[in-house]
């Protein structure tokens, strides 16, 4: 993903850049470390299980739209959910995220999102906006005009396309689905218990 710089060498990856890769490699398995963290802390009541989940289904939602959008690597997505915010999946894990905070009721679990969105996502989100704009040379002007994660008013360009159930299914969003009816049922049996 580093240019060559006019003399042919290849300029120093920076301290910035090595996280990101790092932070994009543990993401997936931290998050499995902080699930099993996140049931054992979890306190969750009958009234904060409905709270949480009514503000993680638009995250859901968000994240199986822009997924219906996004063409990894072929085009610089604009259209949809990406015509209000740059990082609508990201996005849509924040809403995801702030369910299950409330449907656990501890606040060593907002701490630990908290920490975790700062040292994983926001490095992982910088690396790539690094790798977009390298890209795809109409970056610069869409980052200019549509904010990184809270969405604009008005969508951004005329450029519509509709969403696609083959892309949901092809990056498997699907799964994001499954784990959230997987960790509200464990919410439910240990509420019970």
């Amino acid at each position: 993903m580093s240019e060559v710089s006019q003399s042919g060498s290849q300029p120093s990856e920076t301290t910035g850049d090595k996280w990101s890769r790092v932070a994009r490699r543990i993401r997936v398995p931290l998050g499995f470390i902080f699930a099993l963290v996140y049931v054992w802390l979890a306190r969750p009541t009958k009234i904060s299980l409905i709270a949480g989940a009514l503000v993680l289904l638009p995250g859901l939602v968000l994240r199986g739209l822009a997924s219906g959008h996004v063409q990894k690597d072929k085009q610089l997505t604009t259209s949809g959910p990406y015509a209000y915010t740059r990082n609508p999946l990201y996005l849509g894990s924040l809403l995801l995220a702030a369910g299950f905070a409330i449907a656990a009721r501890s606040w060593w679990i907002v701490a630990v999102m908290l920490l975790m969105f700062a040292v994983i996502y926001i490095p992982v989100i910088a690396g790539e906006e690094r790798y977009l704009r390298q890209t795809f040379p109409d970056y610069d002007d869409y980052a200019r005009h549509v904010p990184r994660m809270l969405p604009r008013l008005l969508p951004y360009g005329s450029q519509q396309s509709a969403c696609s159930s083959a892309r949901y299914w092809k990056h498997r969003e699907y799964e994001a689905s499954i784990g959230c009816v997987v960790v509200l049922a464990v919410l439910v049996v240990k509420l019970v218990w």
